[in-house]
């Protein structure tokens, strides 16, 4: 059972990171999951389902579980209005409060392409945010229903309940996602894009980086709830940044179904390389449409 349960890690993990928004939380879910099952193997009968389907049944009690007492997760532009460049960043927020980043190593399996584009932009920043807009209930259904394609039975079966009630929570999760915005798809030469704009921080050119960014760009840094919005904006924040920013490298990471980048510093034993921070782009019309640095991300979850 262990061994068979194991090989569901990844895409468990996918389906907690949306339902909970933070990595370290979906992985302690899949734990527990795979704990639960171990401990209750003698339940599982397969003449009444899968083990996929009985892994899914216990990851999502547990994350229901784990949801009663939560807050809300959010990203710093639902927090309130933007900032002015120069205005200072104010006290940091406690991580609980922030949608955090994940590696798409950790959540995303080699699936159908078609499956896979879906569920790559089903763990972008600004979606998994859209997701915790919902209910619990309603949005392991959505999960479910529009990411994983579980037929509506499926989900009624799974969460004890009726196939009307699944259609209907369905119906108002599909409503409150799409007043939430929608998520630009990822551009085909977002890489290249990118690597332009990288190139350009690491000599830091702020000039060639403000060239990339869209016109209503936004720029975030959790844990503080300081937000820019516009280019203006963000060029005046670069052009007194060079200090701090300067030699710094960037080092690729597959993060959120996107790309991300590790800004690393010299600031090690003998000016060698550390980890200072984790940008996750996006990016829309050729050009970066957002911005997010994670001051506080632990660089050893991505080891």
């Amino acid at each position: 059972m262990q061994v068979e349960a194991e090989q569901f890690r990844v895409e468990l993990t996918g389906y907690a990171y949306r339902m909970l928004g933070a990595a370290a939380e979906a992985e302690d879910a899949v734990q527990e999951t795979l704990v639960r099952a171990w401990q209750h193997a003698g339940r599982f009968d397969p003449r009444r389902g899968s083990l996929r389907t009985w892994l899914y049944r216990i990851a999502t009690n547990v994350c229901l579980d784990m949801l009663r007492s939560a807050q809300r997760r959010a990203r710093a532009v639902d927090l309130g209005p933007a900032a002015e460049a120069g205005s200072p960043l104010g006290a940091p927020l406690p991580s609980g409060v922030w949608v955090r980043p994940v590696a798409d190593a950790r959540v995303l399996s080699a699936d159908d392409p078609a499956e896979q584009a879906v569920r790559r932009e089903s763990v972008r920043l600004a979606f998994v945010a859209a997701l915790q807009r919902l209910s619990p209930r309603q949005r392991a259904v959505l999960i479910l229903r529009d990411v994983l394609g579980w037929h509506a039975g499926e989900v009624a079966d799974l969460l004890g309940t009726s196939v009307p009630s699944v259609t209907s929570a369905l119906q108002r999760a599909r409503a409150t996602i799409r007043r939430a915005g929608p998520v630009a798809p990822l551009e085909p030469d977002a890489a290249a894009l990118l690597e332009r704009y990288c190139e350009a921080f690491a000599r830091y050119d702020v000039a060639a980086m403000v060239a990339l960014l869209h016109e209503d760009v936004t720029m975030s840094m959790p844990p503080f709830r300081w937000w820019l919005c516009g280019r203006e904006q963000i060029r005046q924040v670069l052009l007194h940044g060079a200090g701090s920013c300067r030699d710094a490298r960037m080092v690729p990471v597959a993060a959120n179904g996107t790309l991300g980048y590790w800004q690393q510093r010299p600031t090690g034993p003998g000016g060698a390389y550390e980890p200072f921070a984790l940008m996750v782009f996006e990016t829309r019309d050729g050009l970066v449409s957002e911005i997010t640095t994670f001051l506080d991300e632990p660089a050893q979850r991505w080891a």
